[in-house]
């Protein structure tokens, strides 16, 4: 056997810095450290905003489908009692209308809210972490 070990192909270096990297001054390490905090904070203010876009949107979008989902809840229910008035006045054929109508209605209101609560949902996932 032979009492000497085998040559690497490289050589380690034992300070920790490569051949050609220039030694960095402390001054440029804390300079470097400021330029790189202040891009963290720039990023992490453009987050929050985008954040804060997606909160506003979501909720707008959802207050005016609600809005316009319970005006029509409200038109239908004025469109049923003017139904049942008229009703009230021929027996039979206006009160038919009246419920095709009001069911059409109802049946746009639950879209509408469906619609709502879809969008709630979208931006609580759209900010979950």
């Amino acid at each position: 056997m032979i009492d000497e070990p085998a040559d690497t192909a490289v050589t380690p270096h034992t300070d920790g810095q490569p051949d050609g990297a220039p030694e960095e001054s402390v001054r440029e390490t804390i300079a470097r450290l400021y330029v790189d905090a202040r891009a963290y904070a720039a990023a992490e203010a453009d987050k929050q905003k985008l954040r804060a876009g997606i909160i506003g949107t979501g909720v707008r979008n959802a207050a005016i489908f609600g809005f316009v989902g319970l005006m029509l809840a409200f038109a239908s229910i004025v469109a049923l009692l003017v139904g049942l008035t008229i009703a009230l006045a021929q027996v039979i054929a206006p009160i038919w209308a009246t419920l095709i109508v009001v069911g059409c209605a109802l049946i746009l209101v639950a879209l509408l809210l469906l619609a709502a609560k879809n969008c709630i949902t979208r931006m609580k996932k759209a900010i979950a972490p």
